[in-house]
């Protein structure tokens, strides 16, 4: 079933496993694709002598198989046939159940992962075209790895569409805990960890000694501007650290990157590879899945606080954490996110085919969901808020020319309306006449721009009035030893290659102000 050359790069992915693993397949001989489950298990059990395949034949039709370490439950369960995307997600748990993989976490995040109380049964429903899919996967399977009393279970949506059904689910992934709704959607380890956290609490840590780290930069952020503004520290001698929920931030989320320079075409995970590749050029200590909760900038040695009880000091700080996605904030929104509300229209366009959708927003994001779900859906109508389109001309000729595209400008979007179950409709007030409409629709693709990621800073530093960290030309803040780059400062164009050029300018600025005894 696989590929041989994908077979020979497994073998050398296993070649150095030490416990022994196995497939414990459950299936129906009936189901469809039971013996291609069988076939693709046979075949990545082939390429080591530490895995082999156990099977069974319950009398329900199910397609399942878990994962055992030397005879023992590792709590890691697959419903479906993990390939596509999903099929890293299955090397990983292998590789991380025997401690080799290279996305577990650190000490700090796997004390907080074991201290969560349970029993927890996780489970997530993806489609494996979903490029975001995995990376919530993986996270949840590295969390029942650590603690016994969490178990994850991938559950591929096309295969149990019954239960994709009886749940509403209309984006992936989704994420179940102990049958409730956790997640949907994209989501970093740190963000699921919080949640988790939130939602059972944690058994208390007392014996725990506090961790405390001190460098002479710390790089809040690791997205383009994050990670030149560490190398370019880095490349002074200092020692330097990244904290973020993420490397690649902002990046990772975009399919197709066409305007950075050198690089004619490349893709948002493609481009956060490499900035943690080149990051990893330099003894730069990274710190991934944190969540800033408060900071004391105003001290000579600065202070930054994260979530689980981590202290990071230093002299000088360079924030670079980004934006998120803007919502619409007006009434239902948050009520139907994950039931006809979406954000990736690459990940959840295929639950609206041939059904009627809207985007909101007119700029380029927006203009290019309208065209790539044109190809799915029924129709699609595009609302923006301004008088005029703002994306490229190109963009704009190309979504006018599909015939079940629609779009309206001076469109102001001011209520979500569902049944209960998933959303049914759309209000929109004609920002010329005051009109409002309801508009019958089945999704709505929220593409309306980014919000600074700025709240830890607003009590400590000058804000613009839309929350932008307030710098000078040369990245500086009101506060000595602090600086800010790209979208969380109120710097001009949003773009890839400006963050890089500001991440460097703030680097640059910071290492000026220290040898001038500034800092």
């Amino acid at each position: 079933m696989l590929d041989l050359s994908i077979l020979d790069q497994v073998r050398s992915v296993f070649q150095h496993l030490e416990a022994r693993y196995i497939f414990r397949i459950a299936y129906n001989p009936g189901h469809e694709q039971a013996q291609e489950l069988v076939s693709f298990l046979d075949d990545v059990a082939s390429c080591s002598d530490k895995l082999s395949c156990q099977l069974a034949q319950p009398e329900k039709s199910i397609l399942e198989f878990d994962l055992l370490k030397n005879g023992q439950e590792t709590g890691i369960k697959f419903h479906g046939i993990p390939n596509g995307y999903e099929f890293t997600s299955l090397l990983l748990a292998i590789l991380n159940a025997d401690e080799k993989g290279k996305n577990l976490p650190d000490e700090a995040i796997s004390r907080r992962i074991k201290a969560l109380q349970g029993p927890i049964r996780l489970q997530t429903y993806v489609s494996l075209t979903c490029t975001n899919c995995p990376d919530v996967v993986q996270a949840l399977n590295i969390m029942a790895l650590l603690n016994p009393q969490i178990t994850h279970e991938m559950i591929d949506g096309a295969l149990y569409q019954e239960e994709v059904d009886a749940l509403k689910i209309q984006g992936v992934p989704s994420v179940y805990a102990n049958d409730k709704l956790l997640h949907v959607g994209r989501g970093s380890l740190g963000e699921l960890l919080q949640k988790l956290e939130e939602a059972f609490d944690s058994v208390p840590q007392e014996d725990k000694t506090p961790i405390q780290r001190e460098f002479d930069t710390l790089v809040l952020g690791g997205g383009p501007a994050g990670a030149s503004a560490a190398i370019y520290s880095a490349r002074k001698g200092l020692r330097v650290a990244i904290i973020a929920e993420r490397i690649g931030g902002q990046v990772k989320e975009t399919v197709g990157i066409e305007n950075l320079i050198s690089a004619p075409q490349t893709t948002g995970a493609e481009l956060a590879n490499a900035l943690k590749s080149h990051i990893g050029h330099y003894p730069i200590e990274i710190f991934e899945d944190r969540r800033i909760e408060k900071v004391d900038l105003k001290s000579k040695n600065k202070s930054v606080f994260v979530t689980g009880g981590e202290t990071f000091i230093a002299p000088t700080v360079i924030i670079a954490t980004g934006a998120s996605w803007r919502k619409l904030n007006v009434e239902g929104e948050a009520e139907y996110i994950g039931r006809g509300v979406a954000f990736c229209p690459h990940c959840d366009g295929p639950f609206y085919q041939g059904k009627e959708v809207a985007v909101i927003g007119g700029g380029n994001s927006g203009i290019e969901a309208a065209i790539d779900l044109a190809g799915i859906c029924k129709k699609v109508t595009v609302f923006e808020f301004a008088d005029t389109l703002k994306a490229d001309q190109v963009l704009q000729d190309k979504a006018r020319s599909l015939p079940n595209v629609e779009i309206f400008t001076s469109s102001q979007t001011t209520k979500v309306t569902g049944n209960g179950e998933k959303v049914t409709s759309i209000r929109i007030k004609d920002r010329l006449t005051g009109e409002e409409r309801d508009y019958p629709l089945d999704g709505i693709f929220v593409q309306i721009g980014l919000a600074a990621n700025s709240a830890p800073f607003r009590d400590v530093l000058e804000m613009a009035p839309i929350g932008e960290i307030k710098i000078d030309a040369f990245c500086r803040t009101a506060l000595p030893g602090v600086y800010a780059a790209e979208d969380v400062s109120n710097v001009s164009y949003k773009q890839i290659v400006i963050a890089m050029g500001e991440g460097a300018k703030a680097a640059l600025s910071a290492f000026d102000d220290r040898i001038r005894g500034v800092i």
